[in-house]
């Protein structure tokens, strides 16, 4: 899933950008509150990571203008100002969780995970379909209980399609959520990773609507 950083301390923005890539994020960093509006009016994001801190527009007007656009994604508050005062402004302008610093990065990543499974409609840990079960927070897939080993970018296009059941996603909308700004997109990658994952699961799973993209049905059968 990609995820935008809005972090303006350099050696916490890195080192959340490097944490939440080793648990299978594609991340965006921006370092002020302009940057962060223009990315959030732009790009399809599964969730966000806001700093109320920020230079240039702070980090709750950030809030305040996504909000009023009415994109819906989830935004997580991380902020070293953790009076009661604080979160609620927070949470009433439109925030969905919020994090005091200093924070582990195991609980952001879960946190994250959390927010976009509510995000996307299936609150549960895990997604099942047609034999086929994804555990996000383990980063693990079996198929009639086998484990399948499936590569970061394999998995990330497995996530998208099962939070997405029962809705077709295009070639473009499933490149957004596998790659961050500044990394190379061959032009057949998600045809590859398909016909992979059709060979490693079964054929049937992830149906081509030619013309518009893939899809998974729901209440899919094996």
């Amino acid at each position: 899933m990609r995820v935008l950083v809005i972090e303006d301390d350099a050696l916490l923005g890195d080192a959340i950008q490097a944490g939440l890539k080793q648990s299978g994020y594609a991340v965006d960093w921006m370092k002020d509150g302009v940057s962060a509006d223009q990315a959030l009016g732009t790009e399809p994001y599964a969730a966000a990571v806001l700093d109320l801190g920020l230079p240039r527009m702070s980090g709750l007007e950030v809030l305040r203008r996504l909000r009023s656009r009415n994109i819906p994604i989830p935004v997580l508050i991380l902020t070293a100002m953790d009076t009661v005062d604080d979160r609620i402004k927070g949470l009433d302008a439109g925030a969905d969780d919020y994090l005091a610093k200093p924070f582990d990065m195991g609980e952001l990543a879960a946190r994250l995970r959390a927010l976009i499974r509510r995000g996307s409609g299936k609150p549960a840990p895990a997604m099942q379909v047609a034999g086929v079960k994804l555990e996000p927070a383990a980063h693990r897939v079996l198929y009639r209980d086998q484990v399948i080993e499936l590569p970061a970018k394999e998995f990330a296009v497995l996530h998208a399609l099962m939070l997405n059941a029962g809705r077709v996603l295009s070639r473009t909308q499933i490149e957004e959520q596998l790659y961050a700004w500044g990394e190379e997109v061959e032009s057949n990658a998600v045809e590859v990773y398909i016909h992979h994952l059709r060979r490693k699961l079964f054929p049937g799973l992830i149906e081509t609507i030619r013309g518009v993209g893939y899809l998974i049905p729901e209440g899919k059968n094996a």
